[in-house]
């Protein structure tokens, strides 16, 4: 079953989250993964959002999302989007 990976950040490092935005897509598809959006302006329809970017991504199941996130590469670049970003993300279940 797809899931979605939700992410919900400020970007406090400018420099530093580009490093990271630039290396990010090639560590994605070994994993199936795909990025479907990626706004700095989302638009708040309810509530009071702090955020400043909201980026969602989609993987063919929960084991494929696990093994992009504690992969290598991944965790190489992971270090620049943590010390240059604070936020949340979350993973939701597709229907179906």
């Amino acid at each position: 079953m797809t899931v979605y990976a939700i992410a919900q950040i400020t970007i406090h490092d400018r420099p530093r989250y580009e490093r990271y935005a630039a290396r990010f897509l090639p560590t994605l598809q070994p994993h199936g993964g795909r990025l479907l959006a990626a706004d700095e302006k989302p638009q708040p329809v309810e509530g009071s959002p702090t955020c400043q970017k909201v980026i969602v991504l989609a993987f063919p199941d929960e084991a494929a999302f696990r093994a992009w996130e504690t992969s290598p590469d991944y965790e190489t670049i992971a270090v620049d989007r943590r010390a240059a970003t604070t936020g949340n993300v979350v993973l939701v279940r597709g229907l179906g």
